[in-house]
């Protein structure tokens, strides 16, 4: 064998080109693989951080999460994001192969929303594909899931403007979005969207374990967490609640992809961090229009009004409030046993409990 040949003999076993077509026709016109077809459509599939975030959230809604926390902040050239759940899980055998393309649970429910066609088993498999990491930190079937992605913002790109909330202005009768389409204005147009569905929290990793925590205090009884043996086995939402020591709230935080220090668990702990609110709460409509104050305020209206908490979540609440205040009718000779009501009012959740003395 001559020399030139050899050359094109080691050059021809190490062009893995070969593996990226199913067919040549000649004349450069190939036919791909089905592997190769899928890592060109996930790289089109998400183009920036903006993207990731998005996948992230229908993901949830699709798992029929009632509530998301997005945690969200930057290191470097790196951006990081945890999303975690209250929705149907995931099965440890699945963690990883939800990466994979194709693998979806929605056999017979993809369908087409406000942003394109989901179910496809691709999301995941794009978001993998395009960032440096990806994993399922946690998640049962039940009990909710957290997702951890790392991404290179020089690879992948961001919007600069990072900070700025989006302004929501109504003109002609129609509230209308300005602002750089950044994280929070993605993630506010998808909690707008998708409000009867579930309710969207974002921030920091110490605002959003901050939001968990306040979350597990009002739906899980006092008994449910103080003698909690294993923070593993109730939601993935709700574990920083049995927390009772800085140490113990930050280890329960990394198992759920939240980043966090004892020091700042600390803070969460004595009340010194304010919890992040759902988006909705910090939407304002204002009126760009000649005295259509009166529309604006019916479209925040219709807005806040909008929000639907499920029967289950409102009824395990109303029984929390009621174990909550028991002690306070002991000590004031009031009935314990009353009806509690909770309804939402204007983006907020009234809750009415009557005092009645004892006889």
């Amino acid at each position: 064998m001559g020399e030139r040949s050899l050359a094109e003999f080691v050059s021809a076993v190490r062009d893995s080109s070969h593996l990226r077509v199913e067919q040549d026709f000649g004349g450069g016109f190939v036919r791909l693989q089905v592997s190769e077809a899928e890592r060109r459509q996930a790289a089109q599939d998400i183009k920036c951080s903006e993207d990731i975030v998005l996948e992230l959230l229908r993901n949830s809604r699709d798992a029929h999460a009632r509530s998301i926390f997005i945690a969200s902040c930057k290191e470097g050239t790196n951006r990081l994001f945890t999303v975690l759940d209250d929705g149907d899980g995931i099965p440890a055998p699945m963690h990883d192969l939800v990466f994979e393309p194709r693998v979806t649970s929605k056999l017979d429910t993809s369908h087409k929303d406000a942003w394109g066609m989901h179910g496809r088993g691709m999301a995941l498999y794009s978001i993998s594909e395009n960032a440096t990491s990806a994993r399922v930190v946690s998640s049962s079937p039940e009990l909710g899931c957290s997702i951890s992605v790392v991404s290179d913002v020089g690879r992948l790109a961001e919007k600069a403007d990072q900070s700025s909330f989006p302004t929501f202005t109504i003109i002609d009768g129609v509230v209308r979005v300005r602002g750089p389409r950044n994280i929070v204005r993605t993630v506010c147009e998808f909690a707008i969207e998708e409000r009867a569905q579930c309710s969207v929290y974002i921030g920091s990793p110490v605002e959003i374990a901050c939001s968990m925590y306040e979350t597990g205090k009002n739906t899980l009884a006092p008994i449910e967490r103080v003698f909690c043996e294993d923070a593993e086995a109730l939601p993935v939402t709700k574990r920083l609640a049995t927390a009772g020591d800085p140490k113990t709230f930050a280890d329960i935080a990394e198992s759920v992809g939240l980043d966090i220090s004892e020091r700042s668990a600390r803070r969460i702990l004595d009340g010194e961090v304010i919890a992040a609110a759902p988006i909705l709460e910090r939407v304002e409509i204002a009126s760009g229009d000649a005295g259509s104050s009166r529309k604006a305020k019916k479209a925040r209206a219709q807005l806040s009004n909008a929000i639907r908490l499920d029967r289950a979540s409102v009824e395990e609440f109303k029984a929390s409030a009621k174990r909550d205040f028991a002690g306070i009718a002991e000590s004031h000779y009031l009935e314990p046993d009353v009806d509690v009501a909770a309804r939402v009012v204007s983006g907020r959740l009234v809750v009415s409990i009557p005092l009645v003395p004892k006889e």
